[in-house]
């Protein structure tokens, strides 16, 4: 129980930086928009639709913290925390449609080239900076849970595109040069792309139940057999990610004699908590004659 409050604490601090940073976020995305439009630099509203992924990824994520923090009960016996993980496959697809507009516009300029206001560009882009530098800083002071970290590329690669934005706007104030322009938003989509996959990628192996990209099956088994001689062998051997930050665990350990087996499963719980950080662990202890006890779980 101690675990689950911790836990429910410390969505709700990210909760917290999250809204901060979507209000900054969607504030500034307004106003680069509206720059952008008017001074035709397509650069600006390439990185104003980042920003406006960005601020719906910060929203679904601040919107998944709170759904988090709802109890388990009869019908979601682990309780709603998986809502992150929802939330970043949303997130992930939205941004991917983004940059199919981005990369049409983009297409668009290079073909008939329009004029773009080289100075505002810069002013924008400064700005841009500065407020993906805040927004940063806001989202490291929160519990790193999938969403939350995803935010953090996403606004790490928005930072990319104000400085992208911003050499746009260097070198159409000083040459003319139009064309660099969709090319450098043609390099923000490149930055969106990166991050939705690796979004996706990782919300989708939490989905599937697969093994936290940090640890290693094997080593695991290994580790559980070599606590105590009594174990003979370690199989069913199953680890997954219940939520952002909370590992499971389950898996049958054969052991020579039931006698020792309260002692077992402490040091078992220690050790797995210790070098792996799993803390919600089931284990079924089986002798040599698969002779089964009622499984235990370690809290």
């Amino acid at each position: 129980m101690h675990d689950h409050q911790h836990s429910h604490s410390h969505q709700n601090t990210s909760g917290v930086s999250l809204r901060w940073a979507l209000s900054l976020t969607l504030v500034f995305a307004a106003i680069e928009a509206v720059t952008g439009w008017w001074s035709g630099s397509l650069a600006l509203l390439g990185d104003a639709g980042h920003m406006v992924s960005d601020a719906f990824a910060l929203g679904l994520a601040a919107l998944a913290a709170w759904i988090a923090q709802r109890p388990a009960s009869a019908r979601h016996s682990y309780g709603l925390g998986r809502a992150d993980v929802v939330a970043a496959v949303i997130n992930g697809l939205f941004m991917l449609v983004v940059v199919l507009g981005i990369v049409v516009e983009a297409v668009e300029r290079l073909r008939d080239p329009q004029p773009v206001a080289g100075i505002v560009v810069i002013a924008v882009a400064l700005m841009g900076m500065a407020v993906n530098i805040v927004v940063a800083l806001m989202l490291s002071r929160g519990e790193q849970t999938l969403n939350t970290r995803a935010a953090m590329l996403h606004v790490l690669g928005d930072l990319l595109g104000s400085v992208a934005a911003l050499f746009a706007g260097v070198i159409i104030f000083f040459t003319g040069w139009t064309p660099i322009d969709p090319i450098l938003s043609l390099f923000i989509c490149g930055l969106i792309v990166v991050s939705s996959l690796r979004l996706l990628r990782e919300a989708l192996h939490v989905i599937m139940e697969g093994v936290p990209a940090h640890i290693d099956l094997a080593n695991v088994g290994e580790a559980m057999a070599k606590v105590d001689t009594c174990v003979t062998s370690v199989h069913d051997l199953h680890i997954w990610t219940l939520f952002s930050g909370t590992i499971a665990l389950s898996a049958h350990l054969e052991v020579e004699t039931l006698s020792g087996w309260d002692q077992l499963l402490q040091q078992e719980r220690q050790m797995l908590r210790r070098r792996f950080g799993i803390e919600h662990v089931t284990l079924q202890p089986e002798t040599g004659t698969h002779v089964l006890r009622p499984m235990s779980r370690v809290q």
